[in-house]
């Protein structure tokens, strides 16, 4: 089947460890969806995403997104994603203004068409008012809703979220959801990792639950649900696959 993202048996084993973070990992995500990558700490989703991004060198196997081959296309591959990471990507310093400029730079954007850009993204997440104060000065959600601004201002064809609502209030998480659901109206793909599995049960098209580098179970989220007898949401579907034990890790 054709999709915005074609994964085949890729791998990814870090230098001095004894196991594989990701283990012949096949997967495809069609074009348009709201992809949830879930599993316990230290499943390999974070290194997963970090692979499509082009940020780690895989061990072996391949990947194509959008048709663009990983290791021929890389530069037009890049141009086409978006990334928004857990730990904030923004200098705390510069203002929210000053920060959206710089990133929008990086992608090419300037001048009236990147300011207008600027403008309209602020006043979607209800940043207009802080547009002209230092960062370092936000609450944590703005900080994450501003961290969003950052990663869509080119329009990605493919953007990539690693826990996008971790640690916000109510408010802040609901306007994220909101504009990552309008992108996806709009013909973005969305890649996304949460520990929220409340959250990712609503918002998601589809999951795929990983553990251990491997993919235990995938599917349209309250299908998943129907299909284990003792069930009730898509969190008990995840303890089900995964255990119970904890998974802490220094």
């Amino acid at each position: 089947m054709e999709g915005m993202i074609q994964i085949s048996e890729l791998s990814k084993k870090y230098k001095g460890a004894t196991d594989y973070s990701v283990r012949q990992l096949s997967l495809t995500i069609g074009e348009g969806e709201i992809f949830g990558l879930l599993g316990p700490n230290g499943a390999g989703k974070t290194t997963l995403i970090s692979m499509l991004c082009s940020l780690l060198k895989p061990t072996s196997g391949s990947f194509r997104i959008a048709g663009l081959d990983y290791t021929a296309q890389k530069r037009q591959l890049q141009r086409l994603i978006g990334i928004v990471p857990q730990e904030y990507a923004l200098y705390p310093t510069l203002t929210a203004m000053e920060n959206l400029r710089y990133f929008g730079s990086m992608y090419g954007l300037k001048g009236n068409p990147l300011q207008t850009n600027i403008e309209q993204q602020l006043a979607g997440m209800g940043l207009t008012d802080f547009a002209h104060k230092k960062t370092k000065t936000f609450s944590g959600g703005m900080k994450r809703r501003l961290n969003l601004i950052a990663g869509i201002l080119h329009r990605p064809k493919v953007l990539f979220l690693d826990e996008p609502t971790v640690g916000v209030d109510v408010q802040s998480r609901s306007v994220i959801l909101e504009q990552l659901k309008q992108l996806q109206q709009e013909g973005t793909t969305i890649v996304y990792t949460s520990h929220h599995l409340n959250e990712a049960e609503e918002f998601c098209t589809e999951v795929a639950i990983i553990d251990r580098g491997t993919i235990i179970c995938k599917g349209v989220p309250k299908t998943l649900v129907s299909k284990e007898a003792n069930a009730r949401h898509l969190e008990d579907v995840f303890l089900i696959k995964t255990g119970k034990a904890l998974r802490d890790h220094a």
